[in-house]
């Protein structure tokens, strides 16, 4: 009975653990501060459990062309305070194709691997999913966008990074506004999502706040204005998220500009700038924390997920509903904002 037990133990063991020998890490769509960061907690959590690592250039298409490096921690050494992404990052056309991911599972299988790691947002993830429904691969994936709009987990990697360098910018516009009488429209990004526009908006002192998820209210926008002129301001900073309409920001100021004509209007376009620059401390510590975790999901066999982080507990949370469902803007925020922003 003894012997048996062990070998029931064995197998089990063989199953669920042992085969788990060389896996790929990827970055895809977007890049964002801390991508660095994770690529080197996933390969050095990799070694720590004898699993050889990959990495492949320029997301899935380096999985189509077979462009790929080998990773060790001597590899990523040196990379967990540096922007952007070292195995660089696209979006492919050629993935979206059959044909294209017939490539890449020829590629995957020519290197023998067991498994991806996909470092991304909303467009990785579906990719992922397809890849995954047509041969069955098994994949994990790391939230990396500064967008912060993803379901299941309460912060993406690269927001906190976004935050602060908007906040930096915003500051330095706010000087320039100040010195003459002058309303500042600064537009952020955020792709369909206010997360950026309205904690900047607080922490910036901002009048008033332009979101989708308030349908950018131009009414509320010049009742902040009549109140901040009954207040005796002279000159104030607006947020606008950013828009698939490019001329929104324009056109929200140059109404503005023809209600209030003793305003010098000026418009500000902070664009990519957010994308760059070293990761805060924040984003180093989450991306450690979740490449490590999505290695280790994958050596239980868990695949078409994302790991994320809830109220501090690492949870994993299926890849169809991380990017189906929309993450909710804070109520609270939006109404704390309305009292102080004026």
């Amino acid at each position: 009975m003894i012997l048996i037990s062990n070998y029931k133990m064995f197998v089990f063991l063989k199953k669920n653990i042992m085969n788990l020998r060389k896996i790929a890490v990827i970055t895809s769509g977007g890049d964002s501060p801390g991508m660095n960061a994770a690529i080197r907690a996933v390969v050095r959590s990799a070694y720590f459990y004898s699993i050889k690592c990959v990495g492949f250039i320029s997301g899935y298409q380096g999985l189509i062309e077979d462009k790929f490096i080998k990773l060790n921690p001597r590899k990523v050494k040196n990379i967990i305070y540096r922007g952007g992404t070292i195995l660089k990052t696209a979006r492919s056309k050629d993935f979206y194709t059959k044909e294209g991911r017939l490539k890449a599972y020829k590629n995957y299988k020519k290197l023998k691997l067991d498994g991806i790691v996909i470092i991304g947002g909303e467009g990785s993830f579906n990719g992922a999913m397809i890849f995954n429904k047509e041969y069955n691969i098994p994949i994990i994936g790391i939230p990396g966008t500064i967008d912060n709009d993803i379901i299941g987990t309460d912060i993406t990697i690269g927001y906190d990074t976004a935050l602060n360098t908007a906040i930096e910018a915003i500051d330095k516009i706010r000087d320039t506004a100040t010195s003459h009488n002058r309303l500042f429209f600064i537009e952020v990004m955020g792709r369909n999502s206010g997360y950026i526009a309205l904690n900047t908006g607080i922490a910036t002192g901002a009048l008033n706040i332009l979101m989708p998820e308030e349908n950018y209210n131009i009414t509320n926008l010049f009742k902040s204005i009549d109140k901040g002129n009954k207040e005796g301001k002279s000159s104030s900073i607006i947020i606008v998220s950013e828009s698939k309409d490019t001329n929104l920001v324009y056109d929200i100021a140059e109404k503005t500009k023809i209600k209030y004509p003793k305003y010098d209007v000026k418009v500000s376009i902070l664009g990519h700038i957010q994308r760059g620059g070293n990761p805060t401390c924040t984003d180093r510590v989450l991306a450690s924390i979740l490449g490590v975790h999505a290695v280790e999901a994958l050596k239980k066999h868990k695949t078409n997920y994302m790991v994320g982080i809830k109220d501090n507990k690492i949870i994993l949370t299926k890849l169809k509903d991380a990017i189906k469902k929309k993450s909710k803007i804070d109520k609270e925020l939006i109404r704390i904002a309305n009292i102080i922003s004026f």
